[in-house]
Parts: structure tokens; sequence; C-alpha cells
């Protein structure tokens, strides 16, 4: 086999190679954040248990289970997920999300005694002045807030990740102010929140740096949370930013879903991530996450999404296709996996595949109609590439048997 390293020189890494200095996490917002969007549907509970359960396969460390403060289904179904995890002994975490508020808090206390887990409270709290503004909020009542909140939290022993929304907009001032206090009441997490998918990488790099830096001012064994949405379509690149600035959980939703644009994506975080070289996690499930994911919540895949889109490792293509096609001759798949592909299709369990179609050469058919068991004779060939370049679109395995066997 060939080392695919030895034919490729990567401009990626003239910058020279970073490596995170923390072990990295991952933190699955899908059934808290990713609910928030307006075109999904609430999943039913045992669906909710399956994704958990494909979360834990993929290696990530902790799921936000939901908003216990909402009451009624959402906090039953909380609490059925958290006993689903022990009961099933997943290796995964449960945190919920809480308003900087002792109302919202106070049910994960019985929630940790029943399941038997402890559960992270995500105390978040809106820390920006434009929001400080329009809610008539003064600093002093944030800090007092936070100070009632994070007491209840630690006098009852909930492990707490405190939550600045907005920060990315937050004055350096407010945040120190904010967090600060939040360490001193115990918060073992801070999670750095670009709320509105404002921020750009630069940006991301110097409010994680700034947060990372306070942190290690004050215990360096602090952790630091990076959660971005895609306003911008930035998401992945302010994850991997945050990362390189400090942060060593960061947060995602199946498929990136979420409110207006939603989150950023799992999935492709994941799959970044495992290609920078900073995680060696098993990826082969992940088609069958976002399946699950996409149908609980009632949501398409789009075709050109990618790695995990139907197009992704589809070509039609004749040039394309023939150097993917030499590649398969050598006896060589992970030649074929790299010549014409940035992300290799069997880190997460699927395989290049070749097409025929308008911009299709004689290589397509002839290898189609070998994948088929049919015989790639010189009649077969032209019938076969005759019909993909009369047709508007690649030809169907139905399509291509017809065109060759008539």
């Amino acid at each position: 086999m060939t080392r695919i390293a030895d034919l490729i020189h990567d401009w990626n890494q003239n910058g020279g190679t970073f490596r995170p200095s923390r072990p990295l996490q991952f933190d699955d917002e899908t059934l808290r954040d990713g609910l928030q969007s307006p075109a999904v549907s609430d999943p039913a509970l045992e669906q909710k248990m399956e994704l958990i359960e494909h979360m834990d396969r993929l290696g990530i460390q902790t799921a936000n289970l939901g908003l216990p403060g909402a009451g009624g289904r959402p906090r039953e179904d909380i609490l059925k997920l958290a006993q689903h995890i022990v009961k099933r002994r997943l290796r995964i975490g449960a945190n919920v999300a809480c308003r900087t508020v002792v109302s919202d808090i106070e049910p994960v206390v019985e929630m940790t005694q029943k399941a038997g887990m402890p559960i992270e409270v995500c105390a978040f709290i809106g820390s920006s002045y434009i929001r400080q503004y329009a809610e008539d909020w003064t600093l002093e009542r944030m800090l007092q807030n936070t100070r009632e909140a994070l007491t209840f939290a630690r006098q009852h022993n909930l492990p707490v990740m405190y939550v600045t929304e907005d920060t990315t907009r937050a004055r350096p001032e407010t945040i120190e102010a904010l967090y600060s206090t939040a360490i001193e009441l115990g918060a073992r997490r801070l999670c750095v929140c670009d709320t509105v998918g404002h921020a750009t990488p630069q940006g991301t790099r110097a409010v994680v740096k700034f947060v990372r830096e306070l942190a290690d001012r004050h215990d360096k064994t602090l952790g630091v949370d990076w959660h971005g949405h895609r306003d911008r379509d930035l998401g992945i690149a302010n994850c991997l930013a945050a990362i390189e600035a400090g942060a060593d959980r960061v947060h995602g939703t199946a498929l990136g879903v979420g409110e207006r644009a939603g989150n950023a994506p799992m999935d492709l975080l994941l799959v970044n991530c495992r290609l920078m070289g900073w995680i060696q996690n098993d990826l082969t499930t992940l088609p069958q996450y976002i399946a699950a994911a996409a149908k609980a919540l009632e949501v398409d895949i789009p075709h050109n999404y990618p790695v995990l889109g139907t197009d992704a490792f589809e070509t039609g293509t004749g040039v394309h296709a023939a150097a993917v096609i030499k590649a398969f001759k050598k006896g060589d798949v992970e030649l074929a996996d790299a010549v014409y592909s940035g992300v290799p299709a069997g880190m997460v369990g699927l395989q290049q595949q070749i097409a025929v179609g308008p911009m299709a050469g004689k290589s397509n058919a002839a290898f189609v109609l070998e994948r088929l068991g049919i015989e790639a004779t010189d009649d077969r060939v032209q019938r076969v590439l005759a019909a993909g370049k009369s047709s508007k679109r690649l030809l169907t395995d139905a399509e291509v048997r017809t065109a060759a066997l008539g």
C-alpha cells in the first residue's frame, strides 16, 4: 500500500503543527440548543435515547439533555435520559442548561439523586452590553444573580459550567467580573459563547485567549468551553480557532441544527479534529448518527453536505473518475480514497463512488458495469456512455443495466 503522506505536500502544515495542550472534549447540544431550530421537530424519548447512544459510540464526552426550567415533558425526558445513561452504562456525561437563577437549578438536585449520576449545571447569563441595555440589567444585578445561583449549586454539590451568552460582543471588564465571581463560587468550567454568530476566527482567538488566561490566573485546572453559531457560516472555523486559543471542550449539534442558521455541526467538527490529528475517535458510525438525527428531528440531509451528504464521495466527471479508477486498479484503496478527495471516505465508514452522467468518460461506464457484475464489452460501454451523455443527471444502477442490456 502507498503511504499517502509521501504523495501529498500539505500546505496546512507550513505554519507549523499545533496540538492541544489539554485533552480535547466535545459537548453535544443537539437535544437542547438544536431543538431551538424553527424547522425541527421535538423527537420522541426513544429517539433521544438512540441519539445519546450514537454520541457515546463516537466518543463524545458530554450531552446537553435540555432545559429543566421548562418543566413538563422536557424535565421528564431529562431524567429518563440520565437514567438511560446509567442503565446502559454509557461513558457519556450529562449536563443541562439553566438560567442563572435558583428556580432553574433546583430541579437538578432531585434529578441527580434519582438518576444516580452527576448532572452538570450549565448556568447561563447574558454578558454583552447590548443585551444589558435591552433588558435594563445592571452589572451588579447580574453578579447578584450569579452569586445566588452558584451558591445554591455549590451547597448541593452540583458541578457547574458558567456560561456567558454573547461573550464575543461583551466588554472585557464585564467578562472578567462575571467569570471571576463564578470561579470564586466553585464553577469548574467557563463557557465562551458566540450566541449570534458574530465572531470571526480572529475574534474567536482573541476572546478565548482572554478567558483562558483569566482562568489560568485563578486555577490552571479550570476548563474553557467554546459554543458557537454559524450565522456567518464560520462555525467550524471558529471552533478550530477556539481550540488553538485554549478551549478544551467545544460544542456542536448534529447537522448543525439550531436557532436561526444553526450551531457548529458536531459531525463535521469531529471530522476536522480527526483530520488535524487532535483526536483518534472512531468515526465510522457518523453516517448512522446523522441519519438518526435527521429522522428524529424530521430534517433532510442536504445532498451536498460535506463528508456525509449523498454527493460527498461520488463523481460522474470523466477525468476525476479516471484517476480514482486507476488507483483502485493498483489495488490501493487508500490511494483511491485520497487522489480526488480531501477527506478519506473510509474514515467515516463510506467509500468512493463512480457514476455515469453527462460528463462521464469510458472509464466511468466500464467501472460501473464491472461493479454491477456486467461484462464491460465495447458495445455496452458505448451504450451506457451514450445514455449518460444524453441524460441531465447521473444514471441510476437500473438505468445503467437497461442501457447496457437493453
